[in-house]
């Protein structure tokens, strides 16, 4: 019955951790590079180059 418990114990406190971690994951800005990435795609998908600033 001990052995329960302290599994119980440990299988509590890896699942605390895990969810922080991933908490901390989702809290993470997303990077400039990402961001700009995106941007490019949209601008391609609507027909225009972000890089030349005005669209086609």
């Amino acid at each position: 019955m001990g052995q329960t418990r302290r599994k119980d114990k440990d299988t509590e406190v890896i699942d605390e951790n895990l969810r922080r971690v991933y908490q901390d994951m989702l809290d993470e800005a997303v990077p400039d590079r990402f961001l700009d990435l995106i941007a490019q795609l949209r601008a391609q998908d609507e027909g225009s180059d972000p890089t030349e600033g005005d669209p086609k």
